[in-house]
């Protein structure tokens, strides 16, 4: 806390931005964490949010509708007052709310261990959350569940998973460019005018796959190019915003399944809990919105990185074998933690 106040004032020096940086903390794949255990009903942070390292977050908060609860230090020498406050308010949280089942602790200080003692002694379970090698092993021991934060999906792999989940978007799209383009030669001048609509449809989920058509266009007939084939090749403001939410629904469904995966050891997961975890995560996602018809469409549209096994009633998802992160997060943090 006296750290905190001494970088409130002023903007921090370089050198310890950068610091600050490396150690950002993802929240929003805490909070997704968390929903994969239940329905989340108390989401709260503790904080003086006057200062700039912890004003700094409040957009991923606030994004998330998470209870930011000001603490004015009371004295410089008051560095548990942010512990103390979330202990009471979490105990006094259980006896109000008897259906509470799941406490989430994100820490790594062993003056959590009382709380979660009796967290437990309540009937409850509790799950921490810490950074492996700075997290006391008794905390770790007094929950019924500990994980890493870096073991968490979608921490620190996900600018990965996304490039990987984009470059397979493109390479599906870079297939159909060319099966269209195959036709096309065979076809002859017949299908030349049909081949600009193919595209068109195409750039509707990935903009980046007309351009390689167009480039394929003018090697094959650079002559007959249109004038404004270039300008029609770019991406309007609405294909654009409907690009980043397609996007965003994928990258939202596979950070599903991989929650999904690391809580299941089964192959294969049923598509309503998929949803349903979908759901918890972002209450706005809506296969209609996004122009499919039903939940199997939507996971279908993204079968470069996701399977649909419809064979029988139940219907089964999982990530594709070549593409799955399972394997990231698949450690437990009770093996890596240390005093």
């Amino acid at each position: 806390m006296r750290d905190r106040q001494k970088s409130s004032g002023d903007k921090p020096k370089p050198a310890f931005a950068a610091k600050l940086e490396e150690a950002r903390v993802d929240l929003g794949a805490i909070i997704d964490f968390a929903s994969s255990f239940g329905t989340l009903v108390l989401t709260r942070a503790y904080a003086d949010w006057s200062a700039t390292v912890n004003a700094d977050y409040r957009g991923q908060l606030v994004g998330r509708a998470v209870d930011l609860v000001q603490l004015f230090p009371a004295a410089a020498y008051a560095k548990n007052g942010a512990d103390i406050r979330l202990a009471v308010d979490a105990v006094e949280d259980l006896f109000r709310l008897p259906e509470l089942t799941h406490v989430v602790v994100v820490a790594g200080d062993s003056d959590y261990v009382p709380l979660a003692q009796r967290i437990k002694r309540l009937g409850r379970y509790v799950i921490g959350i810490g950074v492996a090698g700075s997290t006391a092993k008794s905390l770790a021991a007094a929950c019924d569940e500990f994980d890493s934060y870096d073991d968490i999906p979608g921490v620190a792999h996900d600018e990965v998973a996304d490039d990987s989940a984009d470059d397979v978007v493109e390479e599906a799209a870079a297939e159909e460019a060319a099966t269209g383009t195959a036709a096309a030669d065979a076809a002859g001048t017949d299908t030349v005018a049909a081949e600009p609509e193919a595209d068109g449809d195409t750039a509707k989920t990935e903009p980046s796959a007309p351009a390689r058509g167009s480039r394929s266009r003018r090697k094959r007939a650079p002559a007959e190019q249109p004038a404004d084939a270039a300008e029609a090749a770019e991406p309007t403001p609405v294909e654009q915003a409907d690009a980043e939410l397609q996007a965003e629904a994928t990258r939202l469904l596979t950070r599903a399944l991989q929650l999904g995966h690391e809580k299941d050891d089964t192959e294969w997961l049923h598509s309503s809990t998929v949803k349903g975890q979908m759901k918890r995560m972002d209450p706005s996602f809506s296969e209609k919105a996004l122009g499919f018809r039903s939940f199997s469409d939507f996971v279908k549209s993204r079968s470069p990185i996701v399977e649909l096994d419809d064979s029988s009633t139940a219907q089964m998802v999982r990530l594709a074998p070549t593409r799955s992160r399972r394997a990231r997060h698949s450690g437990r943090a009770t093996d890596t933690v240390s005093a």
